[in-house]
């Protein structure tokens, strides 16, 4: 399953710090950054049944960073 995310992220080294406590953090979790797109991407790859988005979202809060889920199309 894949999980996207808009954020506020612009920096790749706040995005691989982000990555490292992500892969830290979420054992089963695939992350990273797309910082060309405009809306600085994050998508998550995670073979559980369920993301725990909430966990994800307060980990980059906890870093200063907003994120929030986008809606599939």
């Amino acid at each position: 399953m894949v999980e996207v995310f808009k954020t506020n992220v612009q920096d790749p080294d706040n995005a691989n710090l982000l990555l490292d406590q992500i892969h830290k953090t979420f054992k089963g979790y695939k992350a990273n950054f797309d910082l060309e797109d405009c809306d600085k991407i994050l998508r998550i790859v995670f073979t559980s049944e369920l993301m725990d988005s909430s966990a994800l979202i307060n980990l980059l809060q906890g870093y200063g960073f907003e994120a929030e889920i986008l809606p599939d199309l």
